[in-house]
């Protein structure tokens, strides 16, 4: 066999539209996952997980609480990850904070099943997580640092994710029913399990 066949495959880039398109997508996704979460009163995953919470004991806007938290964790994005990655999740976090501000006037959820919310609304944020993270962005927060983790310590973005999400609910179980928290927990379980599966090292070539 010659060389040009065990070779591997060239890495290729994103092109710019790709990158907008992603972000543009992921974070609507997120948002509408958020927004079934939210009728459903459930809890997520990372800084989302806790703009939620922060939600439930304030009546504060999600999107302010979420926009909030994040601030912090851009040092270690720029520091870490680079100015580039900084500035994509920055846009990210916003456009997380603009549709889950937005989406109640565009979407009107009379009623959902909490189960199908956990399930459906995990989903939905797993994939625009995981478009994010192949496009080098991030959603703030844990994501920040379960991305960095992964790249610089080859520890997998999902599972440690799955273990911060454990202690975000076992402080829920202060201001929510057991019955929910265990939702919550089959959610982000469903969102964490996307992640460990589909985002590994290596699998992935293209880069920005």
């Amino acid at each position: 066999m010659s060389d040009a066949a065990t070779s591997a495959p060239p890495t290729e880039r994103h092109r710019f539209y790709e990158d907008v398109f992603a972000m543009l997508l992921g974070t609507l996704l997120v948002s509408i996952g958020i927004s079934l979460y939210t009728k459903a009163t459930l809890l997520t995953s990372g800084a989302a997980g806790l703009a939620l919470l922060f939600q439930l004991a304030t009546g504060i806007n999600f999107g302010l609480l979420f926009f909030a938290i994040n601030l912090p964790f851009y040092w270690l994005a720029v520091r870490r990850m680079g100015w580039r990655f900084a500035l994509r999740t920055f846009i990210a976090v916003g456009l997380v904070s603009l549709f889950t501000w937005f989406t109640p006037g565009w979407m009107v959820i009379a009623t959902v099943d909490p189960i199908y919310a956990a399930v459906a609304g995990g989903s939905l944020m797993g994939l625009g997580v995981l478009a994010l993270f192949r496009h080098r962005t991030g959603l703030g927060g844990v994501n920040i640092l379960a991305l960095y983790l992964q790249e610089k310590h080859d520890i997998r973005a999902g599972w440690f994710q799955l273990g911060i999400d454990a202690l975000i609910l076992v402080c829920a179980l202060f201001m929510l029913p057991l019955e929910k928290v265990l939702i919550s927990l089959l959610g982000a379980a469903v969102l964490n399990l996307i992640l460990a599966v589909n985002h590994k090292p290596g699998r992935y070539s293209g880069v920005t």
